[in-house]
């Protein structure tokens, strides 16, 4: 019989790796609860029209990406490309903002798109996100930029730097797009097909082409920050002289945009090396116009999405992953000691002592390679003699072999208490100066 496989872009991830990814979104929700922001938990399929109002009906992730179908009963219905659009929903259909003037939000799960899996990008991924909703002020956007960059360094991402950029607004935006669709014109001949139809439908989506050829052209584009108005100008500077002063570094990206109209203002992202041309770990900006474009009232918000797939690709090459560690592993030889053991195991559990036996019940010398390979601190071997004596044998793996502390006897009920004592001990030797 043909064996079924994983789909295409997707994949398992197996206990050793898993324990990465439960520390990485323990630190982060922790991290999160300093900075006053709470979880939001949505489905996982919304209706299509969310999505396409939202991303954008001429976007790729639309056209092409989207994993959509219909329902029973006709509806069409597509698994999440994106969270934003999700918190923004449940905002407005709860009316939050009558009891919250300003929501602090954050999500943590997986989200779905038919891209090309490639390092570090699978068709199934998982992403942060953080939301700030009904703020204007650049000090949202601020607490937004020191919460993606400070956020990544608690969790040891640390060698990264942050591009920003400025979108303007509805008033000062119209014109610069007109001088970019001039320039483009002028440069059509060069650009690719993508950026030939992107040019007339929604330009700026050219300034953020992959494409060698389209990227020097939009190197040399005309920049938004040179058409900013007014309040856009002193909307940046602010922003600016915020992360200044909490001593982010930053370079200005002027070919980083956003396609859609309700995106406004401040734009940034947060590079990692060693990622390839994907070196983008978190994004985001001000969405000034989202909220009232799907339906709510005009409300101001600021967020930023973060690639955890990415983010533990790059950890897991820059930080020792140490072998995993089973405190304690009982060995016993015949039925009344495996039953006795099972006592044993329950005791130390219960003290929050993590242990393991060999289900299997195999040879003394098999159940031993078993509590090698585990890494077991301490081996209790019980067999007969014990049993009769009420006693336990303790085998301490780390100790020298000529060590009188190599293997002892220890009275059965008196185990939690010296197991709990020694490994104590352990971890105040282990622990930094």
């Amino acid at each position: 019989m043909e064996r079924i496989q994983v789909i295409r872009g997707m994949r398992d991830i197996f206990p050793e790796q898993a324990r990465w990814w439960r520390r990485m979104e323990s630190q982060l929700a922790a991290f999160l609860d300093l900075y006053g922001y709470g979880e939001i938990r949505t489905p996982l399929i919304e209706q299509t029209g969310l999505f396409k109002r939202s991303i954008g009906e001429q976007t790729d992730i639309v056209e092409k990406e989207m994993y959509t179908f219909t329902d029973r009963d006709g509806a069409s219905l597509t698994l999440r490309p994106e969270g934003t659009a999700s918190v923004i929903r449940s905002y407005i259909e709860t009316s939050l903002w009558q009891t919250e003037p300003v929501s602090r939000l954050f999500y943590l799960g997986p989200m779905f798109r038919h891209e090309r899996p490639q390092k570090g990008r699978y068709r199934q991924f998982s992403q942060l996100g953080v939301e700030l909703i009904g703020a204007a002020q650049p000090a949202a956007d601020v607490e937004m930029i020191d919460i993606m960059v400070n956020g990544m360094a608690a969790i040891g991402l640390i060698d990264t730097s942050l591009e920003l950029n400025s979108m303007g607004c509805p008033l000062c935006r119209p014109a610069y797009r007109e001088k970019l669709i001039t320039y483009l014109e002028e440069h059509a001949e060069n650009l690719c097909q993508d950026c030939r139809r992107r040019m007339k439908t929604n330009p700026l989506r050219v300034l953020d082409c992959k494409v060698e050829g389209c990227k020097q052209i939009a190197g040399q584009a005309p920049r938004m920050l040179d058409s900013l108005c007014t309040e856009c100008a002193e909307h940046f500077a602010l922003v600016r002289r915020g992360i200044e002063s909490i001593e982010i570094p930053y370079n200005l990206n002027h070919r980083m945009v956003r396609g859609l109209d309700y995106y406004s203002r401040t734009t940034f992202e947060l590079l990692a090396p060693g990622l390839g041309s994907q070196n983008a770990v978190a994004g985001g900006g001000r969405y000034d116009g989202l909220v009232e474009h799907l339906g709510g009232p005009s409300i101001p918000a600021v967020g930023f999405a973060a690639g955890l797939d990415r983010i533990l690709l790059r950890l897991l090459e820059t930080i020792a992953n140490p072998q995993r560690q089973q405190p304690v592993f009982v060995v016993s030889r015949g039925e009344q000691a495996w039953l006795s053991g099972l006592g044993v195991l329950r005791a130390l559990r219960s003290a929050g002592i993590s242990a393991e036996s060999d289900a299997r019940q195999g040879s003394m010398k098999a159940q031993m390679k078993r509590a090698d390979k585990a890494g077991a601190r301490f081996v209790i071997l019980l067999g007969e003699d014990e049993i009769e004596r009420g006693v336990l044998t303790i085998k301490d793996m780390a100790a020298a072999a000529d060590s009188p502390d190599k293997q002892f006897e220890i009275q059965t009920g008196n185990v939690v208490e010296e197991l709990v004592s020694r490994l104590a001990a352990d971890a105040t030797r282990e622990a930094p100066q």
